[in-house]
């Protein structure tokens, strides 16, 4: 973070600087923590900061500084990828390979914008490295600016700060005050952290700091400044030589060497920061004759020296610069500026923010180069890419060549951005104004998703069919448009039939055009029929050979990673839990994978922050929402989190269930509905609520209903309702018959005849299946119900073995409610746990809390082992390590990963001496 508001005169901010000694000092305790400092421009953020962290510095901890400015906001990451140094010619590897990493992501053809979830696991993943190294403060000036992925990161950050030597310093302006902004406001409050509001200087402090700078103002001028330090020097020094009327025109004068002016007043054009060799190309200079001009700006204090660019000290003096060019001429610098950074390789973002100043729309150079960069500028820089196509486009209503390829740009960027009521239109215009088949084709197959994301299925069918009427549709989009056809009927009507012929069509098409996309796409709706139909084994045959396909393409990000989250329910389907649990997959996927094994704080981990922090790109179709809410939902109800439980239910109602897809994925908020109906004393509210979503389900959906059946069962015969308890039984015979390969409707019906016949047989083969698989969540349920009808059948000893193995296991999940179920349900039969040693099972502090899964982990940390390192070893992600070590912390009582290491090496000489 730059100085840029420094004093001469030190005054006041004597709690802020006290606030920031304290966050220091815990660094070197292994403590980390989190200040955000808010207060208008000027009032000396930057330079509390500077002045806060000297004692950082003097201790050898890794200070590492940046700000935020508008253009950034465009552009996702690269705020926080300067601050943390990630750049390609990074003297550190490992900088250099994120570098490289992130700008080989691209998009494919056809699709839209990747999931930026990779990215902020590298960039996270190296500032847990760095604080393995030793104590490591990040300080963000202006996150005001920073855009939608830099904040998931800053969050992410967030979460594990106080489990890292790691100082997190986040400077902001009070307005205007966007939705992300607020959250992670929210968050550093609900962290236990500070927020330090700078308020203007008083009157005395005022008078003392102009004092302090050999200046005078007489108090009305003063009361001109607002109590603002920086205004406050400004003006007592403009005053002094040239008064207040030139305030702008003076400080430029009796600021910047009059020799470097002209040159600085280009280098305003590039922005806050420029690389010197942007200066030299701007200027047509040669560089020995502008290195003494810059050299004279830095001595000055204009400029400072960042190594690989320079940077106006005071955005003051730059905008002062920047306003003395007339506009004609500024647009006119703009216009040139970004013809020479792209002719020097400058980075893609910067030359569209040139772009998009110098107000230009028409431009021939300018479309010329929009045309040939959009695709890559979309991924790069969606909202950037979104202001400055939607400018030319409107500009030129009828498009020519270039003209087309942006409008399909743009439309591409409105539906990667999930704004689907901007991309409707946008796309029916391209589809009439298109120039070519091919383009129009493509502009269809971007409104019919759009039409699809907005509920309209019947629309976008009619679209995909008017296009494939026509006769000069090129083979590649004919396939593509038959695999989103095939797509819209089975996900959005549940015509699988249809969704069978169209899917093979399109692969025969793919096939002999050689498009791997297209190929995949329709072998993902023949996996959806495959699993419609419990054909579970076919289904992963044809999901591996779509993922084979991709491979071979290299690209298309977005649906390779559906295939990969589609692969992983085949094989929840199929019971091979211990290859599910190896599977690359993150966010909701990996969420309900890790539900179903037991590991429950691991999935909430994946699922991310609080409601009013979550913002994906990914999450704004209400499938993968809906799901999202049922699973938080779910396990905060079998938890006893009431509030939390109904705040998901809330936002997951507010979500439109229209298609067959969004059907598919709302199983989880009626569990979780039915729980909290159940906890409320209304079992037959709950059972009713389970009977309809369990016992109609409508063709061609997927909704695995069986993974339910023995709740529906179980609340059906405890209320003595046995036309429902025959009906959950005859529905999970059906559902077991069709599987083709035995899976876990095969199991679930030996869970509902055990049940229903009260006959412990079946209940045992389910207990010891689900043991040798790993499905945790469902052996604990059965090791109830087990004990159920062990205490029915009139054998108490054994009954209450198994009470308390799922007693056990509930609390390994932390599942207050089906501990209190369990044990209720056994007292009506006379069953009770009795106590065996600590009453409750597993200890809550101490060795004895940790799971296996978190003395690995506590292990590889005393090893020496990276966050990264140990994800990349447990198949897990960094998100849930960082959370296993969290829990760690807690039960070790502990403060750092260096403690968790000692008490390691303590417990292992204990073993050795033992």
């Amino acid at each position: 973070m730059v100085s840029r508001t420094a004093m001469a005169v030190w005054v006041g901010r004597a709690a802020e600087l006290g606030a920031l000694a304290a966050a220091v000092e815990g660094l070197a305790c292994g403590n980390g923590a989190a200040l955000w400092i808010e207060g208008e421009a000027g009032i000396g953020k930057t330079a509390l900061v500077a002045r806060g962290l000297a004692p950082a510095r003097a201790a050898g901890y890794q200070v590492l500084t940046g700000f935020a400015e508008p253009l950034t906001r465009r552009t996702p990451l690269q705020a926080i990828l300067d601050l943390v140094r990630i750049c390609p010619r990074s003297p550190d590897p490992r900088r250099a390979r994120i570098a490289i990493a992130l700008r080989e992501r691209r998009l494919g053809p056809g699709e839209p914008a990747a999931d930026r979830a990779a990215e902020i696991e590298l960039v996270a993943g190296l500032v847990a490295e760095l604080c393995v190294a030793g104590p490591t403060v990040l300080a963000l000036d202006d996150v005001q600016h920073l855009d939608e992925t830099s904040f998931l990161l800053w969050q992410r950050l967030l979460r594990v700060a106080d489990e890292l030597p790691l100082l997190l310093i986040t400077t902001c302006r009070p307005a205007p005050r966007r939705r992300e902004l607020c959250a992670l406001r929210a968050a550093v409050l609900r962290h236990g952290n500070s927020v330090l509001s700078l308020a203007p200087l008083t009157e005395p402090e005022a008078a003392e700091l102009v004092r302090g700078l050999a200046g005078q103002l007489p108090e009305r001028v003063r009361e001109l400044a607002m109590g603002n330090p920086l205004f406050l020097r400004e003006l007592a020094e403009a005053a002094r030589f040239d008064g207040l009327a030139r305030l702008p025109a003076a400080l430029v004068e009796r600021l910047v060497p009059e020799g470097s002016v002209e040159v600085l007043r280009m280098a305003a054009v590039l922005g806050e920061a420029f690389a010197v060799t942007e200066v030299l190309a701007l200027t047509r200079t040669a560089a020995a004759e502008l290195a003494p001009v810059l050299r004279e700006a830095v001595d000055a204090g204009i400029l400072l020296d960042r190594g690989s660019h320079l940077e106006f000290r005071y955005p003051l003096i730059r905008q002062a610069l920047y306003d003395a060019l007339p506009t004609a001429l500024r647009a006119a610098l703009h216009r040139e500026a970004a013809q020479v950074l792209a002719a020097t390789g400058g980075d893609l973002p910067r030359v569209a923010g040139q772009l998009l100043a110098a107000g230009q729309p028409g431009d021939a150079w300018a479309r010329e180069w929009l045309a040939a960069q959009a695709t890559v500028l979309v991924g790069r820089a969606p909202e950037l890419a979104i202001e400055l196509l939607t400018r030319d486009v409107e500009h030129a209503p009828a498009p020519d060549e270039h003209g087309a390829i942006l409008l399909l740009a743009l439309a591409w960027a409105e539906l990667s951005a999930g704004r689907y009521e901007q991309a409707v239109p946008r796309a029916r215009h391209g589809v009439a104004v298109a120039p070519r088949a091919g383009q129009r084709a493509e502009m269809c197959f971007v409104l019919a998703r759009s039409l699809f994301g907005l509920g309209r299925g019947t629309e976008a069918v009619t679209a995909v069919r008017q296009m494939l009427s026509r006769n000069d549709l090129p083979v590649i989009w004919r396939s593509r448009l038959l695999a989103s056809l095939a797509m819209f009927q089975r996900a959005g009507a549940g015509e699988v039939e249809a969704a069978e012929h169209s899917a093979t069509q399109a692969l025969h098409l793919a096939e002999s055009a050689g498009d791997p996309f297209g190929t995949a796409y329709a072998l993902i709706v023949l996996w959806a029929n495959c699993s419609v139909r419990r054909d579970h084994g076919t289904a992963l045959a044809t999901v591996d050979r779509a993922l084979a396909e991709l491979r071979t393409g290299g690209e298309h990000a977005d649906l390779r990673a559906y295939a990969e989250d589609a692969r992983l329910l085949t094989l929840q389907n199929l019971d091979r839990w211990a290859e599910a649990a190896q599977a690359p997959v993150a966010g909701v996927s990996a969420a309900v994978l890790r539900y179903w094994l037991g590991r429950w704080s691991e999935a909430l981990a994946e699922l991310g922050p609080a409601l009013a922090d979550f913002s994906h790109a990914g999450l704004r179709d209400p499938g993968p929402a809906l799901c999202r809410h049922g699973v938080s939902a779910l396990i905060a109800a079998r938890r006893d989190h009431r509030e939390a439980a109904e705040e998901h239910l809330r936002a997951g109602a507010a979500l439109p269930i229209t298609t067959a897809g969004d059907r598919e994925n709302r199983d989880f908020l009626v569990l979780a509905r039915s729980v909290l109906l159940e906890q409320d004393g209304e079992p037959r509210a709950a059972l009713a609520l389970l009977a309809e979503l369990l016992l109609a389900r409508r063709p061609g959906e997927m909704s695995l209903s069986h993974q339910w059946l023995p709740d529906l069962l179980r609340l059906a015969t405890e209320l003595a309702e046995p036309d429902l308890a025959l009906a959950a039984l005859t529905a999970c015979r059906a559902e077991a018959g069709a599987e083709t390969t035995p899976g876990r409707a095969g199991v679930a019906l030996q869970r509902c005849q055990g049940l229903f016949d009260r006959d412990p047989g079946p209940l045992r083969a389910a207990v010891e299946h689900y043991r040798a698989v790993g499905a945790a969540v469902d052996l604990a349920a059965s090791l109830e119900d087990l004990a159920v009808v062990l205490a029915i059948g009139g054998e108490p000893g054994q009954a209450r073995e198994a009470l308390h193995e799922a007693v056990t296991r509930y609390r390994e999940c932390a599942a207050e409610w089906d501990i209190r179920r369990a044990e209720g349900r056994l007292r009506e039969h006379g069953v009770r746990r009795g106590v065996r040693g600590r009453r409750g099972g597993r200890e809550v502090s101490g060795w004895d809390a940790l799971t296996r899964t978190e003395l690995r982990i506590a292990d590889l940390v005393a090893d020496g082992q990276s966050t990264p390192g140990i994800a990349a070893g447990l198949y897990l992600s960094p998100r849930t390590v960082q959370t296993h070590i969290s829990h760690i912390l807690a039960k070790l009582g502990v403060r750092s990963r260096v403690e968790i290491a000692g008490e390691v090496f303590r417990r292992r000489e204990g073993a050795e001496v033992g």
